[in-house]
């Protein structure tokens, strides 16, 4: 029985039935500031918080991320540290973590979700995971209460989805295009058709991640999704800036979601 009752899900579904668009930021644990800049994001309008727990051999994350990662695991950062923090962030709005599925399994399925748990994290988004191989996690996640985030790529067959979406919860992270994370000039075609199919098979929140990189960016993709999940973009800011800079950009991108879709 998955579990379907769980904090990111009904804060998002919530949100979204007042008519909001769906903001929510990843920013890379352990970094220099993390922390200020989580609170930052939060209080500029941030639905969610993605945390990414560094990992040495990131197959999903381009160049911006990989260099936070690689910097924050020079700082000596753990999944332990970065849980130790998280019990000390109190911002109101659901945390998801992004991590790698090596690092669950070191930690072994149970006592990770757990860790989650106690650490005041909601979900987990494990993009290396695939649907065939995430039972055992999926069990242990449900157990501990941590919704389990499902990724859908472009390219997945049309017969994949509906079971793709069966094992999700909190949201569907929609893939926006095949490669890494980063900035680019314009929002890849695919976002938006993936995100089509995957909101016309199911009422659980769909948003856009991989490839979002501005505000006119996160309103093109939100035409057609319930929101976005934006990465690259966010961290720059903290790598060349602060956690200041974090919450300006987060305002930003609120703003243009809210004059565009509020009220409509």
């Amino acid at each position: 029985m998955a579990f379907h009752s769980g904090r990111l899900e009904t804060h998002l579904r919530k949100q979204r039935d007042t008519g909001r668009k769906l903001l929510v930021p990843y920013i890379t644990g352990g970094f220099d500031g993390w922390t200020d800049a989580v609170r930052a994001a939060a209080a500029n309008g941030a639905d969610a918080i993605e945390i990414g727990i560094p990992f040495s051999d990131p197959v999903m994350d381009g160049p911006m991320i990989q260099l936070a990662s690689e910097k924050s695991l020079q700082r000596g950062t753990t999944p332990s540290s970065i849980f130790h923090e998280l019990r000390t962030i109190d911002i109101g709005i659901p945390l998801a973590v992004m991590c790698y599925y090596n690092t669950v399994h070191s930690a072994g399925n149970e006592r990770f979700a757990h860790q989650l748990f106690e650490a005041g994290v909601s979900a987990a988004i494990i993009p290396d995971m695939p649907l065939e191989e995430s039972t055992q996690w999926c069990a242990s996640a449900d157990d501990a209460g941590i919704e389990t985030v499902m990724l859908a790529a472009p390219t997945a067959p049309q017969e994949r989805l509906p079971r793709i979406l069966e094992r999700c919860n909190g949201f569907v992270y929609a893939v926006g295009l095949l490669g890494v994370t980063g900035e680019r000039d314009e929002l890849a075609g695919t976002a938006t058709k993936l995100a089509a199919r995957l909101k016309a098979l199911t009422d659980v929140p769909v948003l856009i991640g991989v490839g979002v990189s501005n505000a006119d960016q996160a309103v093109e993709a939100s035409q057609t999704a319930d929101g976005v999940v934006m990465g690259a973009s966010v961290m720059r800011r903290l790598v060349e800036g602060d956690a200041d800079a974090v919450g300006r950009y987060i305002n930003d991108v609120r703003s243009a979601l809210d004059s565009t879709f509020m009220g409509k």
